[in-house]
């Protein structure tokens, strides 16, 4: 899959794209990263890419020229991307939409905006969608950037060493995930599930859902409100809240 940036900090993502998962996945030629600077379309010495907002005001805006040429250029390079600004004011960006961009195989081109952000008349002109990573602002769209591009690419089948484990992270079905557990069995007094060191698939299967659902419950309850309960599941959660019952009457003796 290709993947586009516009940022003044290509520098940036040397992070992203010269270690870990997102650069195995570059080396086996599963993912293509190609940056473009705003500075480079620049017409004076100075290399100016912003200005001062119309009607006053702190800070500085991202101007169009320089923004314009750098998209433009991207586009010619892919011209079938689908054009993201990643802004505090987008839609959020969770698991089924890294999911999404996965399955339909379209390649991104990401607006990472700085200051104060970017003239509006880009938006208007050629962003698709703008997407944000949480209720928080940035100095830049870089790590947010890096972050859709982390979920994405090491969901495209090979990008990880063994090809359940993108299958098993939490969200990927809607729950959190499950505790796990490595050697030795034995820590500090605290040991490892039973059920885990046994042999039975089907009873390691059905505690890893307990335990999914048992965290969600706890911990992000509005995942489970417009979820369509397995029968399964819904025995379990029930089995769950149960317990929970239990220890708080415990509690309350």
């Amino acid at each position: 899959m290709r993947f586009d940036l516009v940022t003044l900090m290509p520098a940036m993502f040397d992070a992203l794209t010269k270690e870990g998962v997102v650069a195995r996945a570059i080396g086996r030629q599963l993912a293509q990263i190609e940056l473009w600077n705003p500075r480079d379309y620049t017409r004076d010495v100075h290399r100016t890419v912003d200005d001062r907002p119309y009607g006053g005001g702190p800070g500085m805006v991202m101007k169009y020229q320089p923004l314009q040429q750098a998209i433009e250029s991207a586009l010619s390079a892919s011209p079938q991307a689908k054009v993201v600004y990643m802004s505090p004011q987008g839609v959020g960006f969770d698991q089924q939409r890294a999911q999404t961009v996965v399955e339909n195989r379209q390649p991104l081109l990401l607006i990472a905006g700085r200051y104060e952000g970017v003239d509006e008349r880009i938006i208007e002109r050629y962003v698709d969608e703008e997407w944000s990573i949480g209720d928080y602002v940035l100095s830049g769209g870089e790590l947010a950037a890096m972050v859709v591009l982390d979920a994405v690419i090491r969901l495209i089948p090979g990008a990880l060493g063994d090809a359940d484990s993108a299958q098993q992270d939490s969200f990927m079905d809607g729950l959190l995930d499950c505790p796990h557990y490595t050697r030795p069995e034995q820590i500090d007094g605290m040991s490892v599930p039973l059920v885990l060191q046994g042999g039975n698939h089907d009873a390691i299967r059905r505690w890893r859902l307990q335990q999914a659902l048992k965290r969600t419950r706890e911990r992000r309850p509005d995942l489970l409100q417009d979820r369509q309960m397995t029968v399964e599941e819904e025995k379990l959660l029930a089995e769950i809240i149960a317990a929970s019952g239990d220890a708080e009457q415990t509690q309350e003796q």
